[in-house]
């Protein structure tokens, strides 16, 4: 088991459907109130590659994709086209986007990380997957020059300073993301003649730990 650092063919996950799952657990007491709780302390994001494929050469791209991964054996990266950025999808990501720290003098070594806010509740999500190229910090509002002040692992989410940022400062990143994903079955069927008339293989895709 491995994990592969090649995305998906965006082109055939365009269109797909998915989201975040979560696992909640109720128990209805006899006075009919309900406890509820959940073992997971993060989503996990399912989706089905079969919507976006349009075409024989689609099916041929997603087959080839399939073997090299060896079915359900291998992970690989995945492109949530309705969440792969650090701000609004509408907007272009920047170094203010999202705070991933504040530094303590001390500390070089910073994780990236999407927070999702409604009222006064908030989600901190891990970002274990940027693309490469995509990352831009900052420290107390000013900006960072990749390479010089600071190296992204693209494999861990990990940003690295050359100089720990300042007591109190804060540490904020843009970005984009993948999703760390596995074939959630090791069988893909596929039929020309029913293809061509408008159906769609079933291809579940779903999240990993990490």
């Amino acid at each position: 088991m491995a994990f592969h650092e090649i995305r998906f063919p965006a082109n055939l996950s365009f269109g797909s459907v998915g989201g975040p799952e979560r696992r909640t657990e109720i128990v209805t007491l006899a006075n009919g109130f309900e406890e509820r709780n959940t073992p997971w302390s993060q989503s996990r994001r399912r989706y089905d590659a079969g919507v976006g494929l349009r075409s024989l050469d689609d099916v041929a791209a997603l087959i080839a994709f399939f073997e090299a991964r060896a079915g359900q054996m291998h992970g690989f990266r995945w492109k949530d086209w309705s969440d792969y950025k650090s701000c609004a999808p509408s907007a272009v990501p920047g170094p203010e986007d999202q705070l991933i720290g504040t530094g303590d003098g001390v500390t070089t070594v910073f994780r990236l990380q999407k927070t999702y806010a409604s009222g006064q509740q908030s989600h901190v999500r891990p970002i274990l997957k940027p693309v490469a190229g995509t990352v831009l910090v900052a420290v107390a509002e000013d900006p960072k020059i990749a390479g010089l002040e600071f190296t992204v692992d693209v494999e861990t989410g990990e940003v690295t300073f050359t100089l720990a940022p300042a007591l109190g400062t804060r540490v904020t990143a843009g970005f984009e993301f993948d999703v760390p994903v596995r074939f959630d079955t090791d069988t893909v069927q596929t039929s020309v003649a029913s293809f061509q008339a408008g159906d769609v293989p079933n291809v579940p895709i779903v999240e990993i730990r990490l």
